[in-house]
């Protein structure tokens, strides 16, 4: 009846908690209750320990060219650290180039993520020109193979990726015709190159002016702007990787009078402020947007825990030390970008291990909401039917992160030292033991594209 069953642990959803077994067969969950039995199927005791759906990373990018370079982590490696700490499911951001169609920028992708992934993987396409509005025509037939989110950019003009607001609200408009969810990195761009000219020419260089450049009210001036695009034309929005207070209110105020927004942030954002960027290896922590004051951060904590933030995901983008140093004496040559995909969940669930917040929370944030926003039906929760993507977590067990005990191909790591309390164990994609008492187990290949549901 079972090819697997998982005995005698806690079941955490975002609503419940509960003792109960799992059996699981042909990847899905096919039984929840006490007392399963079936002697044909392997059965593993998780006495103790926390059994909770596998998390969604809905934010990364790999193997992803930017800065003169290659974010570190391919496929392989960034999908098998995601299993090593608990994500069964990644969403990277294909870049569309003028002349590109959506699909010829996904296809290679998903060649690529179909032969070297060790999870479950999906795809937003960032959008970054409309090719004389035939990008408009496309999203309707990217919507139909599985491709219901689209990103646009409101910085790196210089790198060609930046849209304008015409174009963001054409995106808009049709994405809420063809059922797509439109993602967007806000920042302002003419600011953060006027701050840049200035600082450049005071020969005002370190890490540091990284974050003057791009403090807070930059961010929440474009927050503020595609809330009120996207409110006015009254299509949902999702934005990424939110930083600041101001633009985090902002948001938050507009769901409160019924527009569809919906808020993502990252560790990085919850655990560091601007003062890294003081440091020697402050280069190191160099992304964008850069982490804001202690006044940001507490604000997105307390926005976590009231529910205004919709999802954790990690804007997974390492480069590797010695490219970090290209801007040693000059911020603008840093690489832009963190890792964290295999830190996210564990992250998380030390959060509520430590009663900041619920398991429930951390289950909704990091599982069951990208699921939901982003149409992955099979995904997000511990329910019959659903993938069997399941973490097995012990409360007891704490970690303390080093770089070489990642899963990563990066030399460093931004959270070198910081101990989580309790710590997953094991990790099943679609029924299969991925990784288990800290090592990957997995197979590279083993990972299928999602395709996802449009939105209703």
């Amino acid at each position: 009846m079972f090819d697997l069953i998982l005995k005698n642990g806690t079941i955490v959803t975002s609503r419940e908690t509960f003792p109960a077994d799992i059996g699981i067969k042909d990847g899905k969950i096919a039984a929840i209750a006490t007392d399963l039995t079936d002697d044909k199927a392997e059965t593993v005791d998780v006495s103790g320990k926390l059994v909770l759906p596998g998390a969604i990373d809905a934010h990364t990018h790999l193997a992803m060219p930017f800065g003169g370079t290659i974010s570190a982590d391919g496929y392989l490696a960034g999908t098998r650290a995601a299993a090593c700490g608990g994500v069964t499911t990644v969403f990277d951001y294909p870049l569309q180039r003028k002349g590109n169609t959506i699909l010829q920028t996904i296809e290679p992708k998903k060649a690529a993520f179909a032969e070297e992934a060790c999870v479950d993987f999906a795809f937003h396409c960032c959008i970054t020109d409309l090719n004389d509005g035939a990008i408009l025509d496309e999203m309707e037939e990217a919507v139909a193979e599985g491709i219901t989110s689209f990103k646009c950019f409101f910085v790196y003009k210089k790198e060609g990726m930046m849209v304008d607001d015409k174009t963001f609200a054409r995106i808009l408009i049709r994405g809420k015709e063809v059922g797509a969810m439109i993602n967007l990195h806000a920042e302002n761009p003419d600011l953060i190159d006027l701050y840049i000219e200035q600082f450049k020419a005071e020969g005002k260089t370190s890490a540091w002016y990284h974050y003057l450049s791009r403090p807070e009210f930059v961010e929440a001036e474009a927050d503020k702007r595609a809330i009120h695009w996207a409110t006015h034309l009254d299509a949902p929005l999702y934005i990424v990787h939110m930083a600041d207070k101001e633009g985090l209110e902002a948001a938050i105020a507009a769901r409160r009078e019924g527009h569809e927004i919906y808020i993502e942030t990252c560790p990085q954002y919850l655990e560091f402020t601007s003062d890294v960027y003081k440091r020697d290896d402050g280069r190191n922590f160099v992304c964008s947007p850069p982490m804001k004051g202690q006044e940001s951060l507490e604000a997105l904590w307390r926005a976590i825990e009231s529910g205004g933030i919709d999802t954790v995901a990690t804007d997974h983008c390492p480069f590797q030390s010695y490219e970090k140093d290209w801007g040693k004496d000059d911020f603008t040559k840093i690489p832009n970008g963190c890792m964290g995909i295999e830190n996210l969940y564990p992250y998380m669930l030390s959060a509520a291990n430590t009663g900041r917040i619920s398991f429930g929370k951390a289950v909704e944030l990091c599982a069951e909401n990208p699921a939901k926003i982003f149409g992955c039906t099979e995904k997000g929760t511990l329910a019959i039917g659903k993938d069997a993507d399941i973490v097995v977590y012990d409360p007891e067990k704490d970690f303390t992160v080093t770089a070489c005990g990642m899963h990563s191909d990066v030399d460093y790591t931004i959270w070198e030292g910081k101990t989580f309390h309790g710590y997953p164990v094991r990790t099943y994609s679609r029924g299969k033991l991925v990784y288990r008492d800290g090592e990957f187990v997995g197979t590279p290949g083993w990972g299928k594209f999602v395709k996802r549901a449009p939105r209703k």
